[in-house]
């Protein structure tokens, strides 16, 4: 299945894999830590960060609970994940995955259209 991707509220020209690394981390400079991008055949994927750990979390359709990356071997808490509507949350480290991790997840998800075989996740459904 082929889907393009943009990201919610910016230019709508599409990200590819090869460019989304660099625009999340553009995105992140500028400020927001919280982005979304939406796919052409109505999927969403959500990216929050505290710089270090980010959530990963893949939408099928509108209204759907999703399913989001984990880190099965982490333990403890983390803060600093700052919403676009300004409010600040905490999520446990187990729900979160290193920032470099993250976009790998992305940019794959973007060039494959799934998770990595050997990604950890959880539905949400």
């Amino acid at each position: 299945m082929f889907e393009s991707w943009v990201i919610n509220g910016d230019d709508p020209a599409s990200v590819s894999s090869e460019t989304v690394r660099e625009v999340l981390r553009s995105r992140i400079d500028r400020g927001p830590r919280e982005t979304w991008l939406a796919s052409s055949s109505g999927r969403s994927l959500a990216f929050v960060t505290n710089t270090e750990r980010a959530m990963v979390i893949l939408l099928e359709e509108e209204g759907d609970p999703g399913e989001h990356a984990t880190d099965a071997g982490a333990e403890g808490t983390s803060s600093g994940f700052v919403l676009s509507n300004g409010q600040r949350d905490k999520y446990l480290d187990q729900d979160t995955v290193p920032i470099r991790e993250a976009f790998e997840l992305i940019e794959h998800i973007l060039g494959t259209g799934s998770w990595p075989a050997d990604a950890r996740w959880a539905a949400d459904r």
